[in-house]
């Protein structure tokens, strides 16, 4: 976890405080009270990077509520296309003009930028030239290489890709210079339409773009991905887990690899399987170290990799002891350039001297500069800090068997797209909940603040039918807490604040669905928490449960501290209950 920092509040500079009696023993007793022990659970803060709490009035909730109500019903791609083929122009985005504050919050841009369609300087423009890869993306001068990690990720499973951008759209048939993706937003898949103007300088495109100099797909994915939150701005620095599940409407857990399960590899491989993105980070001890430098063994620090596969290799060398299998993973760095690992299994190093061309042809091994490169597992868990696993849920396309089958296949086929994502799983039964913190009414803080923690929303789940593939009478949970529309925001100073959950399981003598008061938090202690509130979007953590209700009492670190969130509940077992309280 990153080390604590200082933050800082809207009237004053301060460090978290360290707690006090009040803040960190719940208050004790007094009186005639049942002859109950005040439970000692405290919560702690893990900021991921320098902030401050952003406040999201309700005020401001209340003025978008109704500004949301006001506004005229959107026209939908096919209608925009229409109007304008009939009127024999080409579209003009009214929502995201070609000036510079559609790049800089402030209108204020290094260099001045000349908007053009493709068009306009490429010969010939097209959407997709053979196909779509994950070679096809080159990072531009924006510094969003989260988002790039997850796109080359998403080109290697062609059905989900084509959810993001669909097929209906080009240069050639019914061109009107208009075009549309589709996102998932807070439970939601959202259609985002732009024109194809594009920011360039001297007749090159200045941010994303594919390495084909008259392929598009790349540059207006990205651009659409920029309106949805406001600005290019607004996609400088991120986490590769924000674009993965917009990309895929999924659920992320995160894999600390400065203690790794013991059976990493078997978790990745059927990550895999099931057709899941997967991407990695490395991130320094030193908060000092620059992002985005370089180490000697090639490796980039804060910097997003996308993780495109993993596999065994039969080592077949002439030395007995040398022989067996080598346990591999092939990254790809979205610079798509000769900046890659040169340890062991890099490109052309002697490891690959002792593997048959068989399983060379069979891995499309090849050694070129494009940012792809492969590690055993053994240097991949040593070099990088965190891996991030994006499920993909149900509601996107449907499964018909399981994939976890060890003899299962895991070969690629010629375009390097999974041949099994066919055949996983449907794998999550979901429930998902829309809540607030509301200022004096529902932002209660997290239970270090136990006078006010009861006032936070509460939801009470039912978990029956325990998993059948263990024999522990056991459910798996996965449960998700989102932040709503913060990078919105970013152009208003908003930032991302510390945010968890804490979970109690209800005695049997207590109904269901009864919100918890103030007493019951005091003598009883959680069951299960987050183990750090953190202070990004999103906060995942999976748990196995005994069958039985269980209260989840979602909430920011601080008290009165705002802002809307999304929570889902990921089970794998048959049946799943819930209520809100």
């Amino acid at each position: 976890m990153p080390d604590e920092v200082d933050v800082e509040a809207p009237s004053e500079k301060r460090e978290l405080r360290e707690h006090d009696e009040k803040h960190c023993r719940c208050y004790k007793p007094k009186g005639s009270l049942p002859p109950l022990t005040p439970v000692d659970d405290i919560e702690k803060p893990s900021l991921q990077k320098s902030t401050y709490y952003s406040r999201v009035t309700n005020k401001y909730s209340t003025q978008k509520i109704v500004k949301e109500g006001q506004k005229p019903i959107k026209k939908g791609f096919r209608t925009l296309r229409d109007e304008c083929l009939k009127a024999n122009k080409l579209y003009e985005d009214p929502e995201f003009p070609p000036n510079e504050f559609s790049i800089s919050f402030q209108g204020i841009t290094r260099r001045h930028y000349e908007w053009k369609r493709p068009h306009e300087f490429a010969k010939d423009p097209h959407m997709f030239i053979e196909g779509a890869s994950r070679f096809d993306i080159q990072q531009g001068e924006l510094g969003d290489c989260w988002l790039l990690a997850a796109v080359s990720n998403l080109t290697q499973n062609p059905r989900l890709f084509h959810v993001v951008v669909p097929r209906d759209q080009g240069f050639t048939h019914m061109y009107a210079g208009i075009f549309h993706f589709k996102f998932w937003q807070y439970g939601r898949w959202e259609e985002v339409v732009i024109d194809d103007m594009l920011p360039t300088y001297h007749n090159q495109l200045v941010f994303m773009h594919s390495k084909t100099d008259n392929e598009f797909w790349c540059a207006l994915l990205e651009k659409a991905y920029a309106k949805l939150y406001g600005g290019y701005e607004a996609l400088r620095g991120g986490n590769i887990n924000e674009s993965m599940v917009d990309l895929t409407g999924g659920v992320v857990e995160m894999v600390d690899l400065r203690n790794p399960p013991s059976n990493l590899f078997s978790v990745m491989k059927k990550a895999y399987r099931r057709a899941a993105l997967m991407g990695c980070a490395i991130e320094p001890d030193h908060p000092q170290v620059q992002s985005e430098s370089i180490l000697p063994n090639g490796l980039i620090v804060r910097h997003a990799y996308s993780i495109t596969r993993v596999t065994e290799v039969d080592i077949a060398s002439a030395a007995p002891k040398l022989q067996g299998k080598a346990e591999l993973v092939r990254l790809h760095n979205p610079w798509g350039n000769e900046t890659e690992w040169t340890g062991a299994w890099s490109d052309k190093s002697p490891e690959w001297a002792t593997i048959s061309p068989e399983e060379k042809k069979r891995l499309g091994l090849t050694f070129d500069d494009d940012g792809e490169f492969w590690m055993s597992i053994q240097d991949f868990a040593s070099n990088f800090t965190t891996l991030e696993i994006c499920d993909v849920t149900p509601e996107v396309f449907e499964y018909d068997n399981d994939s976890d089958d060890e003899s299962s296949s895991d070969e690629d086929d010629e375009e390097g797209h999974r041949k099994q994502q066919q055949n996983v799983q449907r794998r999550w039964q979901r429930l998902m909940f829309e809540g607030a913190w509301v200022s004096h009414h529902t932002a209660g803080g997290c239970r270090n603040f136990i006078q006010t923690f009861a006032t936070n929303p509460q939801y009470t789940v039912k978990l029956e039918d325990p998993d059948e593939d263990d024999d522990d009478d056991l459910c798996t949970m996965v449960v998700s807490l989102m932040q709503k529309n913060v990078r919105q925001l970013k152009r208003y100073g908003a930032d991302y604040q510390p945010i968890g959950y804490t979970i109690y399981k209800l005695p049997p003598e207590m109904e269901p669905g009864v919100k918890l008061d103030t007493e019951f938090f005091k003598y009883n202690a959680s069951y299960a928490k987050v183990p750090f509130f953190l202070n990004c979007r999103e906060v995942t953590t999976r748990f196995r449960f005994p069958a039985g209700y269980y209260v989840i009492v979602p909430s920011t670190f601080e008290p009165e501290m705002t802002g809307e969130f999304l929570l889902r509940i990921f089970t794998e077992a048959k049946r799943l209950k819930s209520s809100a309280s």
